[in-house]
């Protein structure tokens, strides 16, 4: 780094990325300054304040999870584009170690020799190495060595693309990227692509699609983003990269008049693509059916006309834009040339109500009153406090004599706060199949979330009944997190779903789509499959804080993928209209 040049946000966090990852390296008790220098970085790049203006105001210690000594850091590197703590970290290792530590055998002594023989700093400049035969000839390593070292970082490869980063992780990069990207006076716009476009639960590579009349430029602009740390692929206009926490990322540079094609073909997925192709060699199926004429877009098929969006595309072959979130080849084609596609699939907009918020009564982080205050700071007409019901215990679940003082302490914030605050709980279905509190206690409430928190091992039979005895309470009851799954960490649960959602069509009863970004319950292919049985839905944040508030973009985006519109979700409606429709009285 130059001395006296100042550095922008994303450099800085580059660097204190560097500096976390050399401190990994180090372990011991080193480790907890890792994490604390990781969560740094991140502040830092998703920054929306200028990070200048807050150095200089000597403000950096009010950002959460900044202390001083990572302040110090921050303004050195600001002011002076170096820090102390790297340049103190960087002359106990040789240079290439953060790379070069990730391939499995490679120790840090074994990469201080490799890199005093033969200057190697990266995996790439090793691979071509051992290509080469070089790797055998230093001493301590022989041909057996450099034959694993090739087994090894084809592996590591092909399993950096096997990785899969959690939606909200995927969408914090790709955010991060794109505010570098904005930089560029060579960018035009800039679309998500891929399954982060489609919202899919879990992201592989995140694709990106820039506008651009300087392809070339935008890409050398690009791959001067910090946080690089290898190039995978390079060509003229498109390149893949991975970034220092592992995330592959692949960026497009389309020219204004490829860019339509170029989003299309980069959003996904393959088997949407191949069927569209087929369509396309056919003639446009939907152009044939109609006639001459596409009635989506009014022009007679064939006739030639510039594609300057995804919607001309669609339309040239007669037939109506599909959505992102709905291109995965489960009959959204046919519907689109049939024009049966949902015309009003559910935006963030539509919802009036925050739904399933846990309080500071059970294992949240904050108060009713902060969480009624953060929902009306969203707009929110209406806010479900929704804390564990007793049987929850290891989460403070609430027990009877403490759950007068929660709706005592309601009535109070209620006259501070021009939100309706709905009374509410996450009741236990224990293993029976029977909810927690007696039904006396059920009734009072304004509503019930219904969900499993224990015993998810059960056979499908018994889950299956557990379900369905809980669903067939005569109480109005929205089913929690339905299939208990956590992303990446544990399966849904076994039991027999199309049962149970004939039995909620004949209930009293809603599902909820989780929108918390370690659950994002139930999935699309469920959720179609309760619309053709005409049940209701509700989307929800299960927040454990105001900050998880944001989640319900998450829900919203797995509740399109699941077709919903917005007459099938309870919390578009006004808070009257949505409180009668969730009242969990016996009629």
């Amino acid at each position: 780094m130059t001395k006296n040049k100042r550095l922008d946000k994303f450099a800085v966090a580059a660097a204190l990325q560097e500096i976390a990852a050399l401190l990994e390296l180090k372990g011991g008790k080193d480790l907890f300054k890792a994490r604390a220098y990781q969560t740094g970085a991140r502040v830092v790049a998703g920054m929306t304040e200028d990070l200048g203006e807050v150095v200089l105001a000597n403000c950096l210690t009010a950002m959460r999870g900044i202390g001083d000594a990572l302040a110090s850091q921050i303004e050195q590197l600001y002011l002076n584009g170096e820090s102390s703590v790297l340049r103190g970290l960087k002359k106990e290792f040789p240079p290439g170690i953060i790379e070069l530590s990730g391939i499995p055998g490679l120790s840090t002594s074994k990469i201080k020799t490799l890199h005093e023989t033969l200057g190697i700093t990266s995996i790439a400049e090793l691979k071509s190495a051992a290509e080469a035969g070089k790797i055998r000839e230093i001493k301590g390593f022989g041909a057996k060595t450099e034959e694993k070292l090739l087994e090894t970082i084809a592996s590591h490869r092909q399993r950096g693309k096997a990785d899969r980063l959690h939606l909200h992780r995927a969408l914090q990069t790709a955010e991060q990227i794109s505010n570098y990207l904005q930089t560029s006076r060579d960018t035009t716009s800039i679309s998500f692509a891929g399954s982060l476009r489609r919202w899919k639960e879990t992201v592989g590579t995140i694709r990106i699609v820039v506008n651009t009349k300087r392809p070339a430029t935008l890409i050398e602009h690009f791959l001067r983003f910090p946080l690089i740390v290898e190039t995978l692929e390079k060509m003229e206009e498109a390149c893949t990269v991975r970034l220092t926490e592992g995330a592959r990322v692949s960026l497009v540079a389309a020219r204004p008049a490829e860019f339509a094609l170029a989003l299309l073909t980069e959003t996904g997925s393959k088997a949407h693509l191949n069927k569209l192709q087929q369509i396309a060699s056919d003639g446009g199926e939907g152009a044939k059916a109609r006639g001459k004429r596409s009635r989506t877009s009014g022009r007679k098929s064939g006739a030639p006309k510039e594609l300057l969006a995804e919607e001309d595309i669609y339309h040239q072959l007669g037939m109506q834009y599909i959505p992102p979130e709905l291109r995965e080849d489960e009959g959204e084609l046919e519907a689109a040339i049939a024009g049966k596609l949902p015309r009003d699939l559910i935006t963030l907009e539509d919802i009036q109500g925050m739904v399933h918020c846990h309080t500071t009564y059970s294992d949240g982080k904050h108060s009713v009153e902060e969480m009624a205050r953060a929902a009306e700071a969203m707009g929110m007409k209406y806010v479900t406090i929704t804390d564990h019901s007793p049987t929850a215990s290891y989460a403070g679940g609430v027990t009877l004599d403490r759950l007068r003082r929660q709706w005592d302490e309601i009535a109070e914030v209620q006259e501070k706060v021009k939100v309706k605050i709905l009374r509410g709980t996450e009741s236990d279905i224990v293993a029976s199949g029977q909810l927690d509190y007696p039904d006396k206690i059920l009734e009072q409430f304004d509503v019930i979330v219904a969900s499993i928190h224990s015993r998810y091992k059960m056979d499908s039979a018994k889950m299956t009944k557990r379900i369905v005895t809980a669903m067939q309470h005569p109480v109005f009851k929205i089913w929690g997190h339905a299939l208990g799954r956590k992303l990446q960490q544990r399966p849904p649960f076994d039991c027999d779903v199309e049962q149970i959602l004939d039995v909620i069509a004949e209930s009293s009863a809603a599902i909820e789509v989780n929108g918390d970004p370690h659950r994002l319950d139930m999935e699309p292919r469920w959720i179609r499959e309760a619309r053709k049985r005409k049940i209701k839905f509700v989307i929800s944040v299960d927040a454990h804080s105001t900050g998880a508030m944001n989640n319900l973009k998450y829900g919203v985006g797995i509740a399109r993928r699941g077709w919903l519109t917005k007459g099938e979700i309870l919390n578009t409606l006004g808070t009257k209209a949505f409180a009668n429709a969730v009242r969990p009285l016996v009629s």
